[in-house]
């Protein structure tokens, strides 16, 4: 099983980070087989056709704007509800994602399975650190990412906490 979790945003805008994040706290935290692939995709857009191709399981990790939720609650969405709710982009790469999940459906290499972890921001101004409403949902989004992996089979088992000397 081929699985890739990618996480995108643009870390020099506060909140637009938190996929980005994710991604990070999946590789620190936890041990991963070598059937999962974590990607830090940035603001990439077709640049990540390739990377994305194929896959069993895409689970996406992103800051991502709906008319009803709060900054801070975490998104879940799947299969085809991802690209429709690119259409209400937050920002440039969103776009490119969604255009590269045109081009993988268009050339047959859409994911079998696609699932968007996403968490609404509370700014996306120049910052390089999330608000605290945002880092808050930090554990919440990763959790959603692992229940994502549980979803095709894979359980991932927690790196030993680094202990100071």
């Amino acid at each position: 099983m081929s699985i890739l979790v990618l996480g995108v945003g643009n870390i020099l805008l506060s909140d637009e980070a938190i996929g980005v994040r994710v991604a990070e706290a999946l590789e620190q935290r936890y041990h991963l087989p070598e059937n999962v692939e974590v990607v830090d995709g940035g603001t990439a857009g077709m640049e990540l056709m390739e990377a994305m191709a194929n896959r069993e399981h895409l689970i996406i990790a992103d800051a991502v704007v709906t008319r009803k939720d709060a900054p801070g609650a975490v998104v879940v969405l799947r299969d085809d509800a991802v690209p429709t709710l690119f259409c209400n982009k937050i920002s440039p790469h969103q776009l490119g994602l969604s255009d590269v999940l045109s081009a993988l459906r268009f050339t047959g290499e859409f994911p079998q399975k696609l699932t968007l972890i996403g968490v609404i921001p509370a700014s996306l101004e120049p910052h390089i650190a999330l608000t605290p409403t945002v880092a808050a949902s930090l554990d919440r989004a990763l959790q959603a990412v692992l229940e994502a992996l549980a979803e095709s089979g894979v359980m991932l088992t927690p790196r030993e906490a680094q202990h100071a000397k």
